[in-house]
């Protein structure tokens, strides 16, 4: 037991930055960030994300200049994420394994002119698809073996154009086990898998689904193969069987309401674990900054250092090249 006041005065080790720096459990890094990035076609385009303050999505030759910056910043990784032309959108989702769709492309950019950068995909139908949802749509059913058969053509696809991790997010049964036996049938024996393992039916992914072009899209919800919020013990079934099917990494999607996840699943498994500070966190953030109710680079940090307390290795974060700026002392 610790002694008692006077002896044990706990503000002793908080008087100044010094031993506050010194005695500090956690730390952030700009080797715990991916950054999240939106593709889109054309060639010199920059377009802002109206509901993502400070969010574009970007043409390939532009992705191609983040990437060169988050590799200059000492990011690691970014995750791509491509807002598909309404006109390439079916019912049979092709376009999603098509070689040379938005995300092959601009990874095989990527890869040319950053090769040390890693690069993520997400692996799901929802960009692709007319209904907006991650999987096939049948009779108002979202089928899964069928899907996992799309998902897997898909992942061949960007493993073929040079993906260092694949992102499955889709939430379909199955999925992984088949994406691995398909890999390391075809050589692809050192792609990562980064499974969104514990993804979550939430409130928080409105903006995104404006920046991939997918809320007008949707029909209905997904609540039939994304997780109820109200559920923490499935969380680690989930993620249970990822890793056992052939996971590297798991990720817990949302971040910030779903930290108690990340920390079961960190002491549970002890696996690479990760957070998606999602669009709908990001854009709080931002909003109450530019309103001026918080200050918005404090609550930048402490947002991203709360993954850190609560296990995480690791943050998908739209805040990457702020927070690596300020890592980074620029």
């Amino acid at each position: 037991m610790p002694a008692s006041f006077p002896a044990a005065r706990y503000r002793r080790t908080r008087q100044s930055a010094a031993i506050r720096g010194l005695v500090r459990e956690n730390t952030l890094t700009t080797d715990d960030l991916i950054w999240p990035v939106f593709v889109r076609d054309g060639e010199g385009v920059e377009e802002p994300v109206p509901s993502m303050p400070g969010v574009v999505r970007r043409s390939v030759d532009k992705i191609v200049e983040a990437a060169i910056e988050a590799h200059a910043l000492g990011i690691p990784a970014v995750c791509l994420f491509p807002y598909t032309d309404p006109s390439l959108k079916t019912e049979d989702c092709a376009e999603a394994w098509n070689p040379d769709n938005l995300s092959n492309r601009a990874i095989r950019a990527i890869k040319a002119a950053v090769p040390d950068l890693l690069v993520m995909t997400d692996v799901a139908l929802d960009p692709y698809n007319i209904n907006g949802h991650d999987g096939y749509v049948v009779d108002g059913e979202i089928v899964n073996d069928e899907t996992v058969e799309a998902l897997v053509k898909m992942t061949m696809a960007q493993a073929d154009a040079g993906a260092d991790i694949i992102g499955p997010s889709d939430m379909m049964d199955g999925r992984i086990g088949a994406m691995r036996s398909a890999l390391e049938s075809a050589g692809h024996k050192n792609v990562m898998i980064l499974s969104y393992a514990a993804k979550y039916a939430s409130a928080f992914y409105g903006p995104f689904r404006d920046a991939v072009g997918a809320s007008g899209a949707l029909k209905g919800d997904k609540k039939t193969y994304q997780m109820d919020p109200a559920n923490s013990d499935e969380a680690l079934r989930l993620i249970e069987r990822d890793l056992n099917e052939g996971a590297d990494m798991v990720m817990v999607k949302p971040g910030m309401p779903y930290l108690d996840i990340c920390r079961r699943a960190k002491d549970t498994f002890g696996a690479p674990t990760y957070a998606y500070q999602v669009s709908g966190e990001y854009a709080m953030i931002q909003a109450a900054a530019q309103n001026g109710w918080l200050d918005g680079e404090k609550a930048m940090l402490e947002s991203l250092m709360c993954f850190k307390r609560a296990g995480c290795d690791g943050v998908l974060t739209y805040f990457a090249p702020a927070v690596a700026r300020i890592l980074n002392g620029r």
